[in-house]
């Protein structure tokens, strides 16, 4: 490419349909007009159909694979192959809002005190005037970027940049069996390295488009959670007290629900909050599950490797 791009985006990618892909590409061809370089490098990890014929229709576009199962991998991979001096990431069926690029970029460039940043993630609803009770309540809990990166010290790794100098001391995004994004970005703020939130760097991702969907993205939050627990003294004293008061939780949520700037509406708000429920108590209930089956790993693998 003669110089070096600003950026190096890598989207890890698996069995995703492809015009979800090239939404995603799509999105981000149109911020060339930025006037910012920058690089593409999708990451293909295991799919039954390699996307190659969508990579191939766009510039500066390249597809490699990785046969280790997980998003980390996956992304390590990309970064490895990546030139530019700034990394960002995405996922295959996110959809960059105008002035994502410019906003990461401009911020770390004028911010060199800051090291790592997160960016806004909401849902792509299908009709936004109407959205399924899914639909609103992942709006409202799925993806609470801001909190992640200011309460928690990570950001999500469906919209996050990096200094290349930084992942490269920090290390690795860790494999199938952790909460990657997580776990590094922990790892990264407590070396002393400096995150902040980037509002205007905002992508879109679909919401599930069944419970069942939403219960398997929960089974491998919480087999992760119960990962932590064994061994520890009490801890399956704890982690049963855990599990009433997730059973409890909705009734105090009501305000929260009624409160979001997210949704509008109050058909969606009834929405949210009936899913709230329904996701709250399936989650007390995969709680007890595990401490009968102790079969957490199948679940996480079963999330990864699904279509």
């Amino acid at each position: 490419m003669g110089t070096l791009p600003a950026l190096s985006v890598v989207i890890p990618h698996l069995n995703e349909p492809s015009d979800n892909l090239r939404q995603c590409l799509l999105a981000l061809q149109a911020q060339r007009s930025d006037g910012i370089s920058f690089e593409v490098i999708v990451v293909d990890n295991g799919s039954a159909d390699l996307p190659a014929a969508v990579c191939a229709s766009f510039p500066d576009v390249r597809l490699v694979s990785q046969p280790t199962p997980g998003p980390g991998p996956a992304r390590n991979l990309g970064a490895a192959e990546s030139s530019g001096d700034l990394l960002a990431f995405i996922d295959a069926d996110c959809v960059a809002q105008p002035g994502w690029i410019k906003s990461l970029v401009g911020f770390l460039n004028g911010r060199p005190e800051v090291d790592l940043v997160g960016g806004d993630i909401g849902i792509r609803m299908t009709d936004p005037e109407k959205p399924t009770s899914i639909e609103a309540y992942e709006s409202i809990y799925s993806y609470r970027a801001r909190s992640y990166v200011e309460r928690y010290g990570f950001a999500a790794t469906g919209n996050m940049a990096v200094r290349r100098t930084v992942f490269e001391a920090v290390g690795p995004f860790g494999g199938i069996s952790t909460m990657e994004d997580t776990e590094w970005g922990q790892k990264a703020t407590s070396m002393g390295y400096r995150i902040a939130f980037v509002p205007e760097a905002k992508v879109l991702t679909p919401s599930c488009k069944s419970f069942a969907e939403l219960s398997r993205r929960w089974d491998r939050h919480v087999a992760h959670e119960f990962r932590h627990i064994e061994g520890r003294r009490l801890g399956t004293l704890r982690w049963l007290l855990s599990c009433a008061v997730v059973a409890a939780s909705p009734i105090g949520e009501l305000a929260k629900v009624l409160a979001s700037d997210r949704i509008s509406g109050v058909g969606s708000r009834v929405g949210a909050m009936a899913c709230l429920t329904r996701i709250r108590l399936y989650r007390a209930w995969l709680m007890v599950r595990l401490l009968q089956t102790r079969r957490q790993a199948a679940l996480v693998d079963n999330w990864n490797r699904g279509d």
